[in-house]
């Protein structure tokens, strides 16, 4: 008899079924009806991935530029990512980071525009890593990265002080929370790099970060997430 843990992860790594409706499954991790009724986030601004109803720049972004080049979220956070999302990162279900992280390189597979060099994940504080046990984002990027032959720094980028929680915070006080909370502890002169997460909601932390590590040197950045809310 196969032990539970083992179970939970040949179903991860060969599934015999679809892991949204449960129905038969030809290829992937989600059957072709399912994967085309998710909310993907097309069209979206270029700048900040806001969903826009047609392709180019949000207004916002015209006024004020993002910190980082450019911005790129697979999903809108709708059902059922959000709860894929939520699973991963409150619950430890990391069968989680392989679905979504493959939809993402699936994704990413389809774009014309050469990939970054380098995925480094939003890090936590160490207390917060301390209490979680681990990282979601490092969780997405290692999949992604295996997905896409891209190499992945869990280590470069560091939360050097604690942040209040921003759930419910305006844009201008979640970006007031986020200053000076990231450090960049390898260099990254002249380097392409994306910067992985798993949501983006007014993208304070990713421009917090986009401005460390323009500092450090890197060339172009991109800000990377599983999901943008609406």
């Amino acid at each position: 008899m196969v032990d539970g843990r083992l179970q939970r992860w040949l179903d991860t790594v060969l599934p015999a079924h679809c892991r949204s409706c449960g129905g038969g499954l030809d290829a992937g991790l989600l059957c072709a009806p399912c994967t085309a009724e998710l909310p993907w986030n097309v069209p979206a601004c270029d700048r900040c991935a806001r969903p826009l109803p047609a392709a180019g720049t949000c207004s916002a972004c015209l006024q004020r530029a993002p910190h980082f080049d450019a911005a790129w979220t697979a999903f809108v956070l709708d059902t059922p990512i959000q709860r894929y999302v939520h699973a991963l990162k409150y619950h430890a279900d990391f069968a989680q980071a392989q679905v979504l992280g493959t939809l993402m390189a699936q994704r990413l597979a389809q774009r014309p525009a050469p990939l970054p060099q380098l995925l480094l994940p939003v890090p936590l504080h160490p207390l917060r890593l301390m209490r979680r046990g681990y990282n979601q984002a490092l969780e997405l990027a290692r999949v992604l990265g295996a997905a896409r032959a891209l190499p992945v720094d869990a280590h470069a980028l560091a939360r050097v002080r604690a942040t209040a929680d921003q759930i419910g915070q305006s844009a201008a006080a979640r970006r007031r929370n986020m200053r000076g909370a990231f450090a960049v502890r390898a260099p990254l002169d002249g380097l392409h790099i994306a910067l992985v997460d798993d949501v983006m909601t007014t993208g304070a932390t990713f421009e917090a970060l986009a401005q460390a590590c323009r500092a450090a040197g890197a060339a172009r950045i991109e800000a990377w997430a599983v999901a943008r809310t609406p």
